[in-house]
């Protein structure tokens, strides 16, 4: 569904990422992990096109998106929920997620419906500006306007951090939902262990802004975690 070749990636001529290459498989989770300031949230703003690449190849579904604009690489079906989760404060719950509906032309509400089954706090809300939401529920709100995109990928920046451990069980049962629905693939950047081995299918570990080790999540052991993750 995506595939990364040889990106490289500088910022006023310093190398931030050196040669990385990811595939993610369709219908399938894939976990990027890494210490902080690897490149992991760097990789992901050169795939969502945020983040100018100096060599690479970036496909979706066979097609290089490199060269297109951010709003582009969207509209060919990337959902991307940055670290933060950057809803519109000032906007209802209902207004946020209708944004999600017209900038892609959809017309009908019954995507809304969808997302409102697998994130149904969200339906008590709508109304609320999302500001005032807690963190987990305005990251609930990210995920399920990204999901109204229609994406062919979901991207997940961190979607833990920040959030109570009840949030973190119903999020990552929703991943485990739409992951096995076998119509959206997920690119996960996380750095909770626990989270990982429970959703994930494979993994990336990241280092200094290359790939240092990949596999099943099976193989995330304790000395590949020791030797990549341990802080």
């Amino acid at each position: 569904m995506l595939q990364l070749s040889n990106i490289t990636v500088s910022i006023q001529g310093s190398r931030i990422l050196r040669g990385v290459n990811l595939t993610i498989p369709e219908r399938s989770l894939v976990c990027l992990m890494g210490r902080n300031g690897v490149g992991k949230t760097t990789t992901l703003k050169s795939i969502v096109g945020l983040m100018k690449t100096d060599t690479g190849s970036v496909k979706l579904a066979g097609k290089e998106l490199v060269g297109l604009a951010p709003d582009a690489r969207a509209r060919e079906g990337i959902g991307y929920v940055p670290q933060g989760r950057d809803i519109f404060p000032h906007l209802t719950v209902w207004e946020n997620l209708k944004i999600g509906l017209v900038v892609h032309g959809i017309r009908s509400v019954e995507p809304v419906d969808r997302v409102l089954e697998l994130f149904p706090i969200l339906k008590e809300f709508l109304q609320r500006k999302g500001g005032v939401l807690s963190g987990g529920q305005q990251q609930q709100l990210a995920i399920a306007r990204a999901l109204l995109t229609d994406p062919k990928i979901l991207i997940l920046d961190e979607p833990t951090e920040g959030i109570q451990p009840n949030i973190i069980d119903l999020i990552g049962d929703t991943l485990i939902k739409i992951k096995k629905e076998g119509k959206i693939s997920i690119l996960l950047v996380e750095q909770y262990l626990d989270f990982c081995l429970s959703v994930g299918d494979s993994f990336y570990i990241m280092d200094r802004g290359a790939v240092v080790a990949e596999g099943p999540i099976a193989q995330l052991n304790d000395d590949v975690v020791k030797k990549h993750l341990t802080v």
